[in-house]
């Protein structure tokens, strides 16, 4: 049996727990502390919280308020929002997150990802891909919470990624987002089968059965948020993990690839 890693993805915008549909329309659906509580009960594999504000507002990430969210959460924690230096990569890993999340920075300058590996190491470091297709239906890599083309292709990003020290990818394809229309398994498939490090799929899921798919596809690991915090068919916010029973008998063993 394989272990498949589900994980929570959890958007802060200015201070409050959200959920977008394709980058936008976002809804306030409470406190991230109570989520993360709920997810601590749930006995979550590990979480991500992106704090979505931080590079739009040109802003370093809120140290306090990541402080204490870490203060809470029982499992492995990766932030991403904000970051650009080697100092506050220092002090996020001081203060309890686990794995630093890069995005807007990656694409600015690739060769940062190579200085904060350097520091703590290729296993703490994730490098966030927002994908969508241009008018032309290619693949290109955005940066600033999707709304900024970078043109380039999410392949060859993602193999740069890894040249420069990237431990992991985290792949979210936009137009999937909150839509719950399931993984864009062609794009997992083309990124994951072109890199050696793991890649976790997020954006679209709504089912185990939709985490099973992006797993054969080649996804190391799943995420997702909407299917985490509402309730359909109306969205009502009702914050949820599925059973580890449900897991082990609907994703671990019927994608054993060992």
């Amino acid at each position: 049996m394989k272990r498949i890693r589900v994980i929570p993805s959890l958007l802060i915008r200015k201070g409050g727990l959200v959920k977008s549909i394709k980058f936008k329309n976002h809804i306030y659906v409470g406190d991230p502390i109570n989520a993360v509580k709920v997810f601590n009960d749930k006995e979550v594999d590990e979480l991500v919280v992106l704090d979505i504000s931080a590079t739009q507002e040109a802003r370093p990430p809120d140290m306090k308020a990541i402080k204490e969210i870490a203060s809470e959460v029982f499992m492995p924690l990766g932030y991403g929002g904000g970051i650009t230096t080697l100092e506050e990569v220092k002090k996020l890993i001081a203060i309890g997150v686990e794995k630093v999340i890069l995005n807007t920075s990656a694409l600015r300058n690739p060769h940062f990802i190579k200085q904060i590996s350097d520091y703590v190491g290729r296993q703490s470091i994730v490098v966030s891909m927002d994908v969508k297709k241009n008018l032309w239906g290619k693949y290109k890599v955005y940066g600033n919470n999707g709304t900024k083309n970078s043109d380039l292709d999410p392949i060859d990003f993602a193999k740069l990624m890894e040249a420069n020290g990237a431990g992991e990818i985290l792949l979210n394809a936009i137009d999937r987002d909150g839509t719950f229309a399931g993984f864009d398994e062609a794009l997992i498939k083309a990124v994951s089968s072109s890199i050696t490090i793991p890649l976790v799929a997020l954006g679209g899921a709504s089912s185990i059965e939709d985490f099973r798919k992006a797993v054969q596809a080649g996804a190391s690991a799943v995420s997702a948020g909407s299917l985490f915090v509402f309730q359909r068919p109306h969205r009502a916010v009702l914050i949820s993990y599925p059973s580890q029973k449900d897991l082990k008998e609907r994703l671990f063993l019927p994608v054993d690839l060992d």
